[in-house]
């Protein structure tokens, strides 16, 4: 039986339309996917993200238990600092995509997907050294408003000023009267805030922030706008653009790989690869046919296939067919043209830069 976060009543109240994913029971949607995307695009959407885990490493060899186990440099990161990265194995493979808030050098909270909280904190305690390695996903709820209207939405409720908090940074404060730890962070390619907090108080601070959403037209919002939205910023998704079997540099995070900072886990291989050359790369691509590419469609070029599509949608914001595909890199560049294979119909597609979607500006409405 699939789990379930401490909103599902509320989701259930709303009318959400509830279906399974990575073992737990979600809101897929409320209102419809299309308005949902259209309201965090234009205005403020509101997302329980319960489901994601939290991995805590404490002790006075957390960072640098962390930073040979990270692909990013924290060293780099103040405290108050959000940092992304990867896990990787020894062979460069991706153990997850995490988030880290280095709350200081000894209290370092790493947000992995929901699919791999047991399977990331294993691999972290397996690599801690003398920290201590925590799984406090059960001791955790988290709720992210996103939009150009979440500052503006959620500072009459919190007692400190959104202003200063910079993008990917955070700062413990009180929300509706609600103990959180207020991040700016999201996956929606908009401003917003990640707000973490104790489980038993999520009705109240999910009902206070729909309520203070009202003016701006707040929508909640389920998983199916979450993966439109960070698709047409072409964020990777974990078990569908990258896994164990692909690496930070076939994926186009090689931006996140710091071979400077010294050893970390999987340095050798990923140095090695780079040297070689990579086999096959992460690219865009928008179809121009009718049909949306899916997860697994095919790539085809003069009739055999090159590749294989690892995440596909129809782009509201761009009412146009894109997806994401592993592509030999001579067939990576901008321009390129080849099919996918649609149910069995070639649909000619392109390779495409990304992001997909450009905001407008200005960017962010300050409260």
């Amino acid at each position: 039986m699939p789990q379930r976060t401490p909103l599902h009543d509320d989701h259930v109240r709303l009318g959400a339309r509830m279906v399974e994913f990575a073992g737990w029971e979600m809101p897929v949607q409320y209102a419809g996917i299309l308005e949902e995307h259209a309201a965090v695009r234009a205005a403020v959407g509101i997302f329980d993200v319960s489901h994601m885990g939290e991995v805590v490493l404490r002790g006075p060899g957390a960072l640098a238990a962390l930073q040979g186990a990270f692909t990013n440099d924290l060293s780099r990161a103040a405290d108050g600092q959000a940092q992304y990265g990867c896990l990787c194995r020894e062979d460069g493979g991706i153990v997850d995509d995490v988030v880290v808030y280095r709350r200081g050098p000894d209290d370092l909270l790493v947000c992995v997907n929901a699919s791999n909280r047991t399977k990331d904190f294993e691999w972290l305690a397996a690599h801690a050294g003398g920290a201590e390695v925590r799984n406090e996903s059960d001791e955790w709820g988290q709720i992210a408003l996103q939009g150009p209207r979440a500052a503006a939405t959620l500072q009459p409720l919190c007692d400190v000023p959104l202003a200063g908090i910079g993008t990917y940074r955070f700062r413990p404060g009180k929300v509706a009267g609600i103990e959180c730890l207020v991040a700016r962070t999201g996956y929606t390619g908009e401003d917003g805030f990640e707000l973490f907090f104790r489980p038993d108080r999520a009705s109240r601070l999910w009902s206070a922030l729909l309520d203070a959403g009202q003016p701006a037209g707040i929508l909640p919002c389920g998983l199916g706008a979450r993966d439109s939205l960070r698709l047409e910023m072409a964020y990777r998704l974990y078990g569908s653009d990258m896994d164990d079997g692909t690496t930070p540099l076939e994926a186009g995070l090689g931006w996140v790989v710091k071979f400077d900072k010294g050893d970390f886990v999987g340095r050798e291989a990923l140095l090695r690869q780079r040297e070689q050359g990579l086999a096959r790369k992460l690219v865009g691509f928008q179809v121009a046919g009718p049909g949306i590419a899916r997860h697994g469609h095919a790539v085809v070029q003069d009739g055999r296939p090159v590749g294989i599509v690892t995440s596909g949608t129809r782009s509201p914001s761009l009412r146009t067919s894109i997806g994401l595909a592993y592509l030999p890199p001579a067939l990576a560049a901008e321009g390129t043209s080849f099919t996918v294979d649609i149910r069995g119909r070639p649909v000619p597609a392109t390779v495409v830069k990304t992001p997909f979607y450009t905001h407008p500006a200005p960017e962010r409405e300050t409260p």
